[in-house]
């Protein structure tokens, strides 16, 4: 069943989203088609148990899904990411019963679509507060990168909470009283709606309240969390390497994808050597191919300019303080 599975997201890849992928890269916002596509690939319950509408998946199969999506048209597969914070939050989180009930089934099927907001779970002086309050939790603050504003109708928040904890809510994601919507405008994969919210003052009724945990630094650091991401990257230089043709970086990809794999059972520094690996592989890759264009790769209608951009988005996209150190002597300069 994983590899039938493996095999549509690469279909999908290849006659849906790369033959569309120029025209996505220019638009404002994300057209819902390409992510129905996905839904009615039963795509959206990818990670949720199949007694509950979804597929299954474990994370090697997730991953090589991630990969196929992101070869395709990466702003698509990076909004169809998100959704998996609220996805597992439902099927394996703790999320209250009548939440799960409600929204599991529809979430699964890519009728509800979530993105995140896991603001609190970064280390330092806290930047997203959630506070008791009347009826509720009030959230004041700032999440600075939520993608999918507009495409997705539940938003999955994580802030810091009382006594150095961290808690998890699930809000509509609409405008109400108290929240600000700024866009933000991006290199790559702009066409993901991503925005910064301001809080000031949002309520939350308590049925929205999922869970409170004691704040830890380590949790965001976990490589069986940080695996996934490694996979958008491996998918820009999967797609440049297929434009190239048939060579040495097809060896360089299966060597950072085993590393990847083997950094799930590591630590969190050789999960950061590894998705540095892939990152600059994405980036090398992009490279390669506008330099084997020409100055085509000059105009804004190839291939070659929009992968490039998109693997230096992923330079800096989900990093962490080890992934960057780890890249900058990558590329010579730390």
């Amino acid at each position: 069943m994983t590899t039938d599975i493996v095999a549509v997201g690469r279909r999908l890849a290849d006659e849906v989203l790369f033959p569309d992928a120029a025209r996505i890269d220019g638009l404002d916002a994300l057209p819902a088609a390409q992510l129905d596509a996905l839904a009615a690939a039963g795509l959206y319950g990818a990670g949720a148990p199949v007694e509950a509408g979804g597929l299954g998946l474990e994370l090697p199969a997730m991953c090589a899904v991630v990969e196929e999506l992101a070869s395709g048209c990466l702003a698509t597969a990076f909004v169809w990411i998100q959704h998996f914070g609220l996805l597992m939050t439902l099927a394996y989180g703790g999320a209250p019963p009548e939440l799960r009930d409600q929204w599991l089934g529809p979430a699964c099927r890519g009728k509800l679509r979530g993105g995140i907001a896991l603001t609190g779970q970064i280390p330092g002086p806290p930047m997203l507060r959630a506070e008791p309050a009347e009826g509720g939790w009030r959230l004041d603050g700032t999440a600075p990168w939520v993608s999918g504003w507009g495409l997705i109708d539940l938003l999955f928040v994580v802030a810091r909470g009382p006594a150095d904890s961290v808690v998890s809510l699930i809000i509509d994601a609409t405008d109400a009283a108290g929240l600000t919507v700024s866009r933000q405008r991006l290199i790559a994969v702009d066409a993901s709606v991503t925005v910064r919210l301001d809080f000031d003052g949002v309520v939350v009724p308590a049925a929205r309240f999922v869970s409170q945990a004691p704040f830890d630094p380590a949790a965001s650091l976990r490589p069986e969390g940080l695996r996934v991401n490694g996979s958008l990257a491996l998918g820009v230089a999967r797609r440049c390497g297929r434009l190239l043709g048939p060579g040495p970086l097809d060896d360089e990809l299966a060597t950072c994808r085993a590393g990847l794999d083997a950094a799930v059972t590591g630590d969190a520094a050789a999960m950061a050597r590894a998705r540095a690996a892939a990152s600059e592989l994405a980036l090398r890759a992009a490279a390669a191919l506008a330099v084997r264009d020409g100055s085509k790769s000059a105009t804004v209608d190839q291939h070659a300019p929009r992968l490039s951009r998109e693997a230096l988005f992923l330079l800096v996209f989900g990093s962490r303080p080890g992934i960057k150190n780890a890249l900058l002597r990558q590329l010579g300069a730390g």
